[in-house]
């Protein structure tokens, strides 16, 4: 469907071509329609379908028929995201789409000092965008009200749930009034977000758009077994073998993603790391450097990455496997947006394989396992597989040393004892693995 079907007024329509936005995804498609006419609304979609234009619109059409230009402006929409990235994000779409509009809209959240968003609030703002905490905090400070909010959105649920983040929410419900439309967002929905959703919404429409675990079908997936210590080798490896534009890798830890970073530009390789522990200003510059390809490689840690958008992202790599299966979706999905093609490519070690089963059950799927290449997967001693790089030679090598010394002690074998935990006892006391 186009853009130009749906019953959006002239000056919205008119915003809308010039950021060249023709076709409506189906969930735009299928919640413009029902959000005009007033309905609340449980969307669950994966990242990357155009979620925020289907709820942005529709409220910017209804705030701009009931605009009054009288008195200071009061926050009659209100929306929350998880992440400060995110929340940018949507702010930026709303003032993108309401170009033509009347109307103004901020973003707070915390991490930077908030006297410049007080500023902006006291001289009154119709659209506000934020991140739980620092909404909350600002309201205990009695810099913000929210009665008179008719729109209330709440984006990514699922990962303010991973992020411990629905206590606040559901203060900051307390402080909406009973009457308005409610939007409830979320790419998954686990018990908590249900019974979330019901206290929320009233009578609400469904749109929901992919299978809730289902991963984009214009992903390209593939795993490579390998050994932990090997991964930052396979990852330049990659790098200098396949075609890659851009490439986001995700790290499951903060420290874990400074230390791939490090050992990037160490290799002469332009690479930035996206985290909590990161200043908003070292946030912004990196993901800006990323869009604008002044960087070619983002490392990110989950929590961060859910609100980066890039168009024509070619390549995800997710360097360690994620322990909740439903993050490994979200984590995909940053490439294959808006019905382009995408790479996705996991490292798994020896202590990941469950995690990559769990994967696999909840997509429904195998993922292809690529067996050929430089850093095969070696189950060694724990010593070994912690401390020391293994390649095919080295492992050739270290096999045919083995055999060796299995045919020189054999004799030796048969005057040694088998324990039962597999160790043979010798008369000089040491241990050695059978």
């Amino acid at each position: 469907m186009l853009f130009t079907d749906l019953n959006l007024s002239i000056p919205i329509q008119k915003a809308l071509k010039e950021a060249e936005y023709s076709y409506a995804t189906p969930i735009q498609e299928q919640s413009i329609p029902l959000l005009l006419e007033g309905k609340d609304l449980l969307g669950c979609a994966q990242t990357g379908t155009g979620k925020t234009a289907a709820f942005a619109l529709p409220i910017l059409e209804a705030l701009s028929q009931t605009q009054t230009f009288s008195g200071k402006r009061k926050i009659r929409s209100l929306i929350l995201a998880p992440t400060r990235e995110l929340a940018i994000q949507i702010s930026d779409s709303f003032k993108t789409y309401s170009k033509y509009l009347k109307l103004k809209t901020t973003v707070i959240f915390g991490g930077v000092s908030q006297n410049p968003q007080t500023e902006v609030l006291g001289r009154g703002i119709d659209i506000l965008v934020a991140t739980p905490g620092r909404l909350l905090d600002l309201i205990q400070q009695r810099f913000i009200s929210l009665k008179d909010v008719e729109h209330f959105v709440l984006d990514e649920a699922d990962m303010m749930l991973d992020m411990g983040m629905l206590h606040d929410v559901r203060k900051i419900i307390t402080h909406l009034p009973s009457e308005r439309q409610s939007l409830f967002f979320s790419a998954t929905m686990p018990k908590e977000i249900e019974v979330l959703a019901n206290s929320i919404l009233s009578k609400p429409s469904k749109v929901t758009i992919t299978p809730v675990a289902s991963t984009v079908d214009t992903i390209e997936q593939s795993v490579y077994k390998v050994n932990k210590v090997n991964k930052i080798h396979l990852l330049t490896n990659l790098l200098e073998t396949l075609e890659m534009d851009r490439v986001l890798v995700f790290s499951r830890t903060k420290h874990g993603a400074d230390k791939i970073v490090k050992a990037l530009v160490k290799m002469n390789y332009k690479a930035q790391a996206i985290h909590g522990n990161k200043s908003q200003t070292a946030r912004q510059l990196a993901l800006k450097n990323f869009k604008d390809r002044e960087t070619k490689i983002l490392v990110a840690t989950d929590i961060a990455a859910r609100g980066i958008d890039v168009e024509e992202l070619s390549h995800v790599i997710l360097f360690d496997l994620p322990e909740v299966p439903e993050t490994y979706v979200h984590r995909i999905g940053r490439t294959g947006r808006a019905g382009l093609g995408g790479i996705a490519i996991s490292f798994c070690d020896v202590a990941e394989v469950n995690l990559l089963r769990d994967i696999e059950k909840l997509i429904s799927k195998r993922i292809p396992e690529v067996k050929d290449h430089k850093y095969p997967l070696e189950i060694l001693d724990t010593v070994d597989a912690q401390t020391k790089p293994v390649d095919q030679k080295q492992n050739q090598q270290k096999q045919k040393h083995k055999s060796g010394v299995n045919q020189s002690s054999q004799s030796f074998s048969k005057k040694s004892q088998v324990n039962k935990t597999g160790y043979k006892k010798s008369p000089s006391k040491n241990k050695k693995a059978v």
